[in-house]
């Protein structure tokens, strides 16, 4: 799976370099082309001239190569990736990483690289449990960054814990098995919804809700990171996706139904996570409301059903995927959505669940993006899933769309 393929490495300042030099010859053995970056703390463990050697490439380490001016283009090397594993990261660099720092040359190539960026954290026990660690790491997972977790173990301080850096094997078996699912959709056209939508009351305020559109966009990344074509409507998002993904933004719930219906007859996998408003104001007034009366109703009516219209115009080489955020009588509700809106598979959700749903005023302020899931197949199945990162709840996803297909 490896041969052929650029793998950029990143090596932090760690005692745990030694690990690098064996996942560098792995790699090299199995035909890939591999170019190493190391921060200049990383040169006092380990030198250049042994991980060069391995690798049979120059390593870098500065901006500026010689005194006439040559320089490592980090943008190059950002765009020469085809994966980008940084092993050992340290405390120091992961909190640059969170943080957007670009004060050398790893981490501006880590900034400028448009292919997946897997990393594999090194440190003490007393670091890999600090609450700002956890922030960091929490942060960089929602970028798209995947985590190679470290090992429990004897660290280097002699005591023992969680941070060993993962074995030289086990993580070159994580970055081989990434390119062999990169092709379980090769070419296969998925279309997802996303978000939430904004209803209009006047030039100023709308009726919304408080999705943040976190889940559709890990599903539509993981989806482009296994070879589909992706296309993503995406209601009201301050996110971002890679450039694999062809991206629509919508508003209103009649956008966002307009959009879909335009592009469903063409996809073979069709995700409806969006967090669609049910009812919409009759009309909207031209000017400002303003404040007058000590009551104010509006009228509403209800908004085109986008998940019900998929299901009735499903074709026979379509799978389509529904969302159910219940409050109450989950697993009942969820199952008859399952059945009335012709879903194959239904990613239910609940608020009874601490992290899951929506993501809440007290996850935004420690910057989390959980969801703990239960997926309900037409089959009657039903397969229940812990508290995970909304990334890793995505491939969970993901694997059983491709098993219920």
């Amino acid at each position: 799976m490896l041969a052929g393929k650029h793998i950029l490495v990143g090596v932090c300042g760690s005692i745990a370099n030694y690990k690098a030099a064996e996942l560098i010859r792995l790699f090299v053995k199995a035909g890939a082309e591999v170019k190493v970056i190391m921060t200049q703390d990383a040169t006092t463990f380990i030198t250049p001239l042994t991980l060069a050697t391995l690798s049979k490439n120059p390593v870098l380490v500065e901006f500026v190569a010689d005194k006439n001016g040559t320089w490592n283009n980090h943008v190059e090397l950002g765009l020469w990736a085809d994966v980008m594993i940084i092993a050992p990261c340290s405390a120091n660099t992961l909190a640059k990483f969170a943080n957007g720092l670009c004060d050398n040359l790893l981490t501006a190539t880590y900034l400028s690289a448009r292919c997946n960026v897997f990393f594999a954290p090194a440190m003490d026990l007393d670091m890999w449990q600090h609450p700002s660690t956890k922030r960091n790491l929490s942060s960089i997972q929602s970028f798209g960054n995947i985590l190679i977790k470290p090992e429990s173990g004897e660290l280097a301080s002699g005591l023992h814990g969680e941070g060993r850096l993962a074995e030289p094997q086990t993580i070159f078996e994580e970055i081989s098995n990434y390119f062999k699912l990169s092709s379980d959709f090769a070419n296969l056209n998925v279309l997802i919804t996303a978000g939430p939508t904004y209803e209009a009351i006047d030039p100023v305020r709308f009726i919304g809700n408080h999705s943040s559109g976190k889940m559709g966009y890990a599903i539509a990344e993981e989806f482009a990171n296994r070879g589909a074509i992706v296309t993503l409507i995406s209601g009201p998002s301050s996110l971002s996706c890679t450039s694999k993904i062809s991206i629509t933004m919508v508003t209103t719930a009649d956008e966002m139904f307009n959009e879909t219906i335009r592009r469903s007859d063409n996809a073979e996998i069709i995700i409806m996570s969006a967090a669609v408003a049910d009812y919409t104001p009759v009309t909207k007034s031209d000017l400002k409301i303003k404040k007058k009366d000590d009551r104010f109703a509006i009228e509403m009516k209800k908004t085109k059903d986008i998940l019900l219209e998929v299901g009735q115009r499903k074709k026979s080489n379509q799978f389509v995927v529904g969302f159910a955020l219940e409050t109450n009588n989950a697993l009942e509700n969820a199952r008859k959505k399952l059945i009335e809106k012709n879903c194959d598979m239904v990613v239910l959700n609940t608020l009874e669940d601490s992290g899951a749903g929506f993501t809440s005023k007290n996850d935004l302020e420690k910057n989390l993006a959980t969801n703990k899931i239960t997926i309900l197949s037409k089959e009657g199945k039903v397969f229940e899933f812990p508290l995970k990162n909304k990334n890793e709840v995505a491939k969970d996803i993901v694997d059983r769309i491709k098993s219920e297909r």
